[in-house]
């Protein structure tokens, strides 16, 4: 990445970024104080040397959930503005985190009602029957909760 790249995503907001300077530092420290990691499709195979430490806490870098990108800056921009990426099963069941521990009461509220309305708009037109059937939320390992589905 280039020094003037490199000045852009941190304009875009990036917490943390570099090129080899970076990679090595993680492979020393197998400090990972970051959520989402971007990268351009060039860096990949130097990514490679840290797969298992990204990987293991599910931070690498991939083209399926657009962070992967030959374009770093408007990814980073995007996850800065709250962009998250859904999962699902082969059940149909969703995975997606919508908080942390430190949230208050009222910001899980908040950010579970915008993962609830983007499901919901994200409804195919000739899907028929009950498109959302329940909801249970847990931490990474814990049991379920079951939450009342607003109407």
């Amino acid at each position: 990445m280039s020094d003037e790249k490199i000045k852009e995503c941190k304009d875009a907001g990036a917490d943390f970024v570099g090129n080899t300077d970076l990679i090595e530092e993680i492979k020393k420290t197998e400090k990972t104080d970051f959520q989402v990691a971007v990268a351009e499709p060039a860096m990949m195979r130097e990514l490679a040397q840290i797969a298992k430490i990204l990987g293991t806490r599910g931070l690498m870098p991939s083209p399926k959930n657009e962070t992967v990108t030959p374009n770093p800056t408007q990814a980073i921009a995007e996850l800065k503005k709250g962009k998250i990426s859904f999962k699902n099963d082969d059940g149909g069941n969703i995975h997606v985190s919508v908080g942390k521990v430190s949230f208050d009461e009222a910001k899980l509220k908040e950010n579970i009602d915008a993962m609830i309305d983007c499901i919901k708009k994200a409804k195919p037109a000739k899907s028929k029957g009950i498109y959302i059937r329940n909801i249970s939320l847990s931490t990474s390992m814990g049991p379920g909760i079951k939450v009342m589905i607003p109407k």
